[in-house]
């Protein structure tokens, strides 16, 4: 066995305080928080840019899977190595440059997350190198309210200021009726009392739009009904290329699209979403079509394929470095 002298180990020993010693060599600082969220993807001319405003972490509800015992629920979850006891939700808010408009699809929860898990549309954007103030069109596809609450700053200004905001027209009659919200059930009212205040005093600002007739050049919405009465999705042409943003077609794709039976808890026409979300997904496997899903993992996009006979599985997309 080799032996180190006493001259070699107060040499060895010497060395090493003195490295310890050199702030050059000190460890770097833990960071502490993500870099912007951000990814790019051409549609023909047309530019997509997904800007994450985070995602929500709470407790796994009893009823997230309204229609499933929880034990079954948790076999998939186990199966997909995600949490049984806690459930994290994304928001991906989708920015599309047309070439001829700066189009943003839905606006994330807005500001005032205490956590500061949401609410990171703005700042991520202005790390992408986009101002607010220049958005030209905001189309919503429902008025849930991480879909619509980004409208407004903290104080109630407009953060979109110089924007068109297009709605569903469907959407728009039923959140609008009194009478719906008079017969609402209580833990519903907060609802329809936040869309009245989101879009209160927008004036001509604020236009409803059709199904099957382009909001921009390019961009046209269809129904897919169930998740709300007026839920749209919006297909995205440029040339010979396409994509689909589906808003909340499925909630989780490892619960929802492998189980597009299975209700979520935000459904409410559960029985509809469901019949929306099988011929919608029947479709879009047929025709591998690139879908842009809100709450998919970020960069949420990825293509849908079958999974045996009645259900369907989510292939992401592969991080492109160039466009």
């Amino acid at each position: 066995m080799t032996e180190i002298s006493r001259r070699e180990a107060l040499g060895t020993m010497a060395a090493g305080a003195a490295l310890a010693a050199h702030p050059a060599f000190a460890s770097a600082p833990i960071v502490g928080k993500q870099a912007a969220g951000v990814y790019r993807n051409k549609i023909g001319d047309m530019e997509v840019t997904i800007v994450t405003d985070g995602a929500s972490t709470f407790p796994m509800p009893e009823t997230f899977v309204r229609n499933v015992a929880k034990d079954e629920v948790g076999k998939s979850l186990e199966a997909s190595a995600m949490s049984l006891t806690r459930m994290t939700v994304p928001y991906n808010p989708m920015l599309i440059n047309t070439a001829g408009k700066l189009v943003l699809i839905d606006t994330g929860n807005g500001q005032g997350d205490p956590k500061g898990e949401v609410g990171l549309l703005l700042p991520n954007m202005a790390a992408a190198g986009v101002d607010a103030k220049q958005v030209d069109v905001v189309v919503i596809t429902h008025f849930h309210g991480d879909h619509i609450k980004g409208l407004r700053m903290a104080d109630g200004a407009l953060a979109f200021p110089n924007a068109e905001v297009k709605v569903p027209a469907a959407e728009w009659a039923f959140w609008m009726n009194d009478e719906n919200m008079n017969k609402a059930p209580d833990a519903m009212k907060g609802a329809f009392q936040l869309v009245r205040k989101i879009f209160d005093k927008m004036g001509d600002r604020l236009t409803q739009y059709e199904m099957d007739k382009e909001v921009v050049s390019g961009i046209t919405p269809f129904a897919t009904h169930g998740h709300t009465p007026g839920h749209t999705s919006l297909a995205l042409q440029s040339g010979n290329s396409r994509m689909i943003v589906q808003g909340d077609v499925t909630n989780i794709p490892a619960l929802f699209l492998r189980n597009p039976g299975w209700h979520v808890m935000f459904d409410m026409d559960a029985a509809k979403a469901e019949d929306t979300r099988r011929r919608f997904y029947d479709r879009a496997s047929a025709d591998k079509t690139l879908i842009g899903g809100f709450h998919f993992p970020f960069p949420a996009l990825g293509y849908v394929e079958k999974d045996g006979a009645n259900n369907f599985k989510l292939v992401p997309v592969v991080w492109n470095t160039t466009l």
